[in-house]
């Protein structure tokens, strides 16, 4: 009695690379034009969990949980119009390897694609993190090669960037469509429908971190955070944007009018 060949167990790195053949229509294909560069950025996570395990009380195995992929002006903004859909893909695949190997992770995985101006055309970094939902702990900022390989898309990156306020010194706020108020303090202010966010918005069309506002006293840079449904500001889905005063932002079905008193 002859039994049948067992089949080997698909991996989560052919699993991933399944899922991008479907993702966009086909889009991926033309824009990595075969070489399978989302495959090494998912590599490249898969080290830096390994490489930075920390045991728990109970012998349970703590992994970072937030990653970080700065990529070069240039990949960054020709990748900008699948960034969400390859950071969904990335985050899901990560915590399959993750659950794979019986590690613990703090939350959800998440995975952020964000342009690195430090970077040279074909080079990436990743960034891992634990993130507790306060004050994270970063534990290595290693680079990788990468061939370049995108295709051109121009609303990438920061625009030129002027002051919001004479010095710097007015008070700027989001103000809501019913008349809500959000200060914006100095720092990063991450705003999404998730306990990680800084502002949390009641909207099931925001994910749960979504954008993030960075303020240095003299501008506000918006960052979408590779959501799910993207970030406009006056009509326009935006990867990263200066904002100015009166400019909407519209996030799922929430509309924020940034302002600048003073």
């Amino acid at each position: 009695m002859t039994s049948e060949p067992e089949e080997e167990p698909v991996s989560v790195l052919q699993r991933f690379e399944k899922r991008l053949e479907g993702l966009v229509e086909g889009a991926f294909a033309k824009v990595f034009k075969g070489v399978v560069h989302p495959v090494e950025i998912l590599n490249a996570m898969q080290r830096e969990a390994e490489a930075h395990k920390a045991i728990l009380a109970g012998g349970r195995t703590l992994v970072p949980n937030r990653y970080v992929i700065d990529l070069s002006p240039y990949d960054h903004s020709r990748l900008a119009p699948y960034a969400a859909a390859l950071a969904q893909e990335l985050a899901q695949s990560q915590a399959e390897f993750i659950g794979e190997q019986a590690w613990t992770v703090y939350g959800d995985v998440i995975v952020e694609i964000e342009r690195g101006d430090g970077l040279d055309t074909g080079m990436f970094r990743v960034t891992a993190e634990v993130y507790t939902g306060g004050d994270v702990a970063p534990v290595q900022q290693p680079g990788y090669d990468a061939p370049p390989q995108y295709a051109p898309y121009d609303q990438g990156g920061y625009p030129p960037q002027a002051p919001v306020s004479g010095g710097g010194r007015g008070t700027v706020r989001l103000v809501s469509g019913d008349g809500r108020t959000y200060p914006l303090q100095m720092g990063s202010t991450v705003i999404g429908r998730g306990d990680q966010a800084n502002l949390r918005l009641p909207d099931v069309g925001i994910s749960r971190r979504h954008a993030r506002l960075d303020y240095d006293g003299a501008q506000v840079v918006l960052t979408d955070l590779g959501s799910t449904n993207g970030t406009m500001v006056n009509g326009q889905r935006v990867s990263a944007v200066a904002l100015n005063p009166g400019d909407m932002i519209q996030l799922g079905t929430t509309t924020l009018t940034f302002r600048v008193d003073g």
